[in-house]
């Protein structure tokens, strides 16, 4: 067995590092397969391999810069910080808390997670349009949100809209009760969670009431022009290539766009082609509009969410390749 020893600043620099009841410390002990002994203002990292040693020193020296920062060390901090170092990235970990983004109802920073997320972020904010394509738990819709809000906030636009295609997965919203509204709703409950964690329920009510936020089915948009505002389309896969042109031309003055979806959950009819596969296609070398891809290494929900999508990833790849073998 080898083994290494990092000495921290404090005793109570440790508490911070690996959480409530040692949290961080069980994750990484599973997730890299070493045993961490920590003590006082010494923690020492166990296993058979000298790379995993250096992977975890090279992960809880990062953490311990924020914890010198006087910041908290959450969970995606952790999972951020480890997927960076597998990916040699580490060195860039620092750099994304240099900046937050804005503070949340509850006063807390929101930061980006991940090189993916601030690439997007820089995108929107220097292009009209920017397409955010990946898969779920990457950040896309909630940056986006944080970004409009801010934009709001600093009187950069007038009005809000979200939007999305109502399309079901696999589900029926005649069986829903209500009006068109009413039956949508649900489906854009990520959206009205991400403006009640920036701005508080509150006023997000408020805004809606005020039209200062409007959120509404795709088909809404329909012989609009939208200035003055930060619109996003969610789900984008799930619209026919007529109504990203629809959507896309309704683009006006002093206004941003923002179009994310994941072209792997797709649920349109087999002979429609997605609007966002189409739009990827036409639009690449137009200066004004920016194409972001995230990929498992992004996610920033529970880790488990990257493997699923990694194991689906690949489930796919080989049915295709299956299927290219069937044709030869």
């Amino acid at each position: 067995m080898n083994s290494l020893e990092i000495k921290l600043n404090h005793p109570d620099d440790g508490a911070n590092l690996f959480g409530a009841q040692e949290k961080h410390l069980k994750y990484l002990e599973e997730a890299i397969g070493v045993t961490i002994h920590f003590r006082s203002e010494v923690v020492q990292v166990v296993s058979e391999s000298d790379e995993k040693n250096e992977l975890t020193r090279l992960v809880l020296q990062a953490l311990l810069v924020l914890v010198g920062r006087g910041q908290t060390v959450n969970t995606p901090d952790v999972v951020t910080a480890l997927t960076m170092a597998r990916n040699g990235e580490i060195n860039k970990f620092i750099a994304l808390y240099e900046e937050e983004i804005t503070k949340d109802s509850n006063g807390k920073p929101i930061r980006v997670k991940t090189l993916g997320q601030k690439i997007y972020v820089e995108d929107i904010l220097h292009h009209d349009i920017t397409f955010g394509i990946g898969p779920a738990g990457t950040g896309k819709t909630y940056l986006a949100v944080v970004l409009a809000t801010t934009a709001l906030r600093r009187g950069q636009v007038k009005r809000i809209i979200v939007t999305r295609p109502a399309v079901e997965a696999g589900e029926n919203l005649g069986f829903l009760p209500g009006d068109l509204q009413e039956k949508v709703d649900p489906y854009l409950r990520p959206i009205y969670d991400a403006l009640y964690n920036v701005l508080g329920k509150v006023t997000v009510e408020r805004m809606l009431e005020r039209g200062t936020i409007e959120i509404a089915p795709l088909a809404y948009m329909r012989g609009r022009t939208l200035d003055d505002a930060f619109v996003i389309l969610d789900e984008a896969q799930n619209t026919t290539t007529m109504q990203m042109k629809m959507f896309l031309t309704r683009l006006g003055f002093n206004s941003k766009m923002v179009i994310n979806g994941d072209i792997s959950q797709i649920d349109l009819p087999r002979h429609a082609k997605s609007g966002l596969i189409d739009a990827k296609d036409k639009l690449a070398k137009i200066k004004q509009v920016a194409f972001v891809y995230f990929s498992a290494k992004d996610v920033v929900r529970h880790p488990v969410v990257a493997e699923i999508i990694r194991a689906y990833e690949t489930d796919d790849q080989e049915q295709v390749q299956t299927r290219r073998d069937a044709n030869e």
